[in-house]
């Protein structure tokens, strides 16, 4: 039986424990927090497996212990859905510049959210557990140091999101190919994103502003019309 450590960040009650009361039927430890500051002493005591996070919450917001947890290098790496009544692509997109792996519009059911936490925590353990055969990927003045979780351009570390990361090294992987959109989705989140290809354009925005560092040359995180996206090779 699953065993990961789930935190929920809501301040809704009836939200808190309809959700925990499932999870907690699939065998992960819960733990809970109705504000933003309880949420925020909770990740960095507790340091969870998941965090199911609310947008709009009293005192600190969903947003800003999103950009805190990336900023600390203890916490970066904890995937974080956002759940929210905010069903404007906006604030969708928002959430997702800020850093989480995903999002749920409430209402959502159970059985969505559940899919959607197996999703996230599945590709989180690959990316842990799987052994690389290589140790860097260098491409231009990228280089990708994949044993140290690493990302430089040209020799300055730069800060990545779990799901930047991944969709880098995808990229880095295959220069030259081009993967659609529903190929990104499906694989680097794990599941059908319901036909929202927005999330991998936003993805794909964030990661070129901090890998492309001289606007006058081309992009190294080339559009393909039509199709997708690729790293161009040298």
């Amino acid at each position: 039986m699953s065993k990961e450590r789930v935190l929920i960040i809501e301040d809704e009650p009836n939200i808190i424990e309809l959700v925990a009361y499932n999870l907690e039927k699939e065998g992960w430890l819960v733990s809970k927090a109705q504000t933003g500051e309880e949420g925020w002493e909770k990740i960095q005591a507790e340091h969870p497996d998941i965090i199911l996070l609310d947008l709009m919450l009293p005192g600190i917001d969903g947003m800003e212990i999103c950009r805190r947890t990336r900023q600390n290098k203890l916490t970066r790496d904890i995937p974080i859905i956002i759940l929210t009544a905010k069903a404007e692509e906006a604030d969708r997109v928002l959430g997702l510049e800020s850093g989480a792996d995903d999002y749920v519009t409430k209402p959502f059911s159970p059985r969505e959210l559940i899919a959607r936490i197996r999703a996230v925590l599945r590709r989180a353990d690959k990316n842990f557990s799987e052994v690389e055969e290589k140790e860097m990927l260098v491409l231009g003045p990228i280089k990708m140091d994949l044993r140290q979780h690493k990302v430089l351009v040209h020799d300055n570390e730069i800060e990545l999101t779990p799901k930047e990361f991944d969709l880098l090294h995808l990229l880095l992987s295959h220069p030259g190919r081009a993967f659609s959109r529903e190929y990104l989705l499906e694989n680097l989140w794990g599941y059908e994103f319901f036909g929202d290809t927005r999330t991998v354009d936003v993805h794909v925005r964030r990661l070129r502003q901090k890998i492309e560092d001289n606007p006058a040359q081309p992009y190294w995180l080339e559009t393909v019309r039509g199709v997708g996206y690729r790293i161009r090779e040298e």
